[in-house]
């Protein structure tokens, strides 16, 4: 996707090329470049046979939608999941600290979109979360 997002000519990056310059190979990128095509992430040019584009601006993408490209949800523990209904759920005393954890990385997700990827390159992104001192023990 950050190979998509640089490219500026309009003319679209060649899977081909996505494949070279990231060391993968043809197969293993078909299923990828397969994945954002179905989540509507990325389109051809100029039908078959020609480079792949973003299908919105590279500030309107975020990692999250990248994510849900290839997975269904960010659940850290199975128990948050909401195809599984689990038996000690309103026992259990981890789960408030898992259910918060969770959301703090979808939140984190949200909030990084492929420009920042991109533009970011050479500096480190700016990571909304507290410091450790911060933090109570």
């Amino acid at each position: 996707m950050a190979e998509i997002a640089a490219e500026t000519s309009g003319k679209g990056v060649y899977q081909k090329d996505i494949a070279k310059h990231q060391a993968i190979s043809l197969k293993y990128l078909d299923s990828i470049i397969q994945s954002l095509k179905t989540a509507n992430l990325i389109v051809n040019c100029k039908g078959k046979k020609s480079g792949y584009i973003l299908t919105r601006d590279p500030k309107e993408i975020t990692m999250l939608d990248i994510h849900n490209a290839f997975e269904n949800s960010i659940c850290i523990v199975d128990c948050l999941s909401p195809h599984i209904k689990c038996t000690r759920e309103a026992t259990c005393n981890a789960r408030h600290f898992w259910s918060d954890l969770n959301s703090i990385i979808l939140n984190y997700f949200e909030s990084i979109t492929l420009q920042d990827m991109v533009g970011e390159k050479n500096s480190d992104i700016d990571i909304a979360l507290p410091h450790i001192e911060q933090l109570k023990c």
